[in-house]
């Protein structure tokens, strides 16, 4: 990544934030997009005094402003290596709760927001003969679905297949430099619930969380080197996916009654809100959403060590009790 020129959009907050600076950290040349300057502009320092970052405002919807966005990167470096998709919102609703405006926007973010910087990369990365299109959906959506979420799942879901088409497109073109990778986490500590819209009518809780961002951000970053064509992050990310296939029907059980029961409390009359979905995130803008994500993976490892080690031991001492009645 030492020198890489990488595009972020998305990179004001949560998962993007923490690719960005793992991106900084790593040596390359980053482009921080999102709509708040002022904080795109923490995020730069954030990165480091003697990181090479470019900040350009930028609202995925607006076609122009991507193109603007990747001509910006082109004019500063010359090139562009990784673009990395991770601008997102997210409403909270049963389908007939949520407004088709609400819902229009989150499909222009979530989906068409990539579809144009798709159109204005891939010119870029095929003049150059190579590059890297990275697109962080969700393994909700991609593999399993969970009530009240049905807008974000369907706009994760179609941006796994726009990436399934434009590979294929780009192969029949010739294009085989070039790559297009799709990213599903699990749930993740970011300040997406936190952001959401809410038209639930009910109290939110966010997601207890299973990965940090920067484990995310990780897996791109290591994506980014070794491209693949579909990348699952979190603990339990294939089990899940694993019991979808083999078990659908508890699983689709088992994530209604959670979601349900444990990320939405009792009626308010104040729940309802739009979250960031038509406003930039502001000072709320952060990594994590404060779930103690890696306290909570840093468990998970302990106990994890344990076992191991309490498996190992209890091996050697079968071993020795074998050896012993041979002798």
């Amino acid at each position: 990544m030492h020198h890489a020129v990488v595009v972020v959009t998305g990179a004001s907050s949560g998962i993007g934030r923490a690719t960005a600076l793992e991106c900084a950290r790593r040596g390359a040349r980053v482009v921080l997009a999102a709509r708040s300057l002022a904080v795109l502009e923490q995020v730069a320092r954030a990165c480091g005094r003697d990181a090479d970052t470019l900040v350009v405002r930028t609202d995925v919807t607006d076609e122009r402003a991507v193109d603007a966005l990747a001509a910006a990167a082109v004019r500063r470096y010359g090139r562009i290596d990784v673009w990395v998709n991770a601008a997102a919102v997210g409403i909270l609703g049963r389908f007939d709760q949520v407004p088709l405006d609400d819902l229009r926007r989150l499909l222009e973010v979530n989906v068409l927001g990539a579809v144009h910087a798709a159109r204005a990369v891939v010119p870029v990365m095929r003049r150059q003969g190579r590059g890297v299109v990275i697109d962080v959906a969700s393994l909700l959506g991609a593999r399993v679905q969970a009530p009240y979420m049905g807008g974000y799942a369907m706009s994760k879901a179609a941006l796994v297949t726009f990436d399934e088409v434009l590979r294929e497109e780009l192969g029949l073109l010739g294009e085989k430099r070039i790559s297009v990778c799709t990213v599903l986490p699990t749930g993740v500590d970011t300040p997406f619930f936190r952001h959401a819209a809410n038209h639930t009518g009910r109290t939110q809780r966010s997601l207890p969380p299973v990965a940090t961002p920067e484990r995310v951000a990780r897996a791109i970053v290591r994506t980014a080197r070794s491209p693949r064509r579909r990348v699952l992050v979190g603990p339990y990310a294939r089990t899940m996916a694993a019991g979808q296939t083999l078990a659908p029907g508890l699983v689709r059980w088992g994530v209604s009654r959670r979601t349900d029961r444990a990320y939405f409390g009792p009626a308010h009359p104040d729940a309802p809100g739009t979250g960031i979905l038509h406003t930039p995130s502001g000072d709320s803008a952060a990594v994590h959403g404060g779930r103690r994500g890696g306290l909570r993976t840093a468990g998970r490892r302990a106990a994890a060590a344990t076992a191991l080690l309490v498996t190992a031991r209890g091996a050697h001492a079968a071993r020795r009790r074998r050896a012993a009645r041979t002798r």
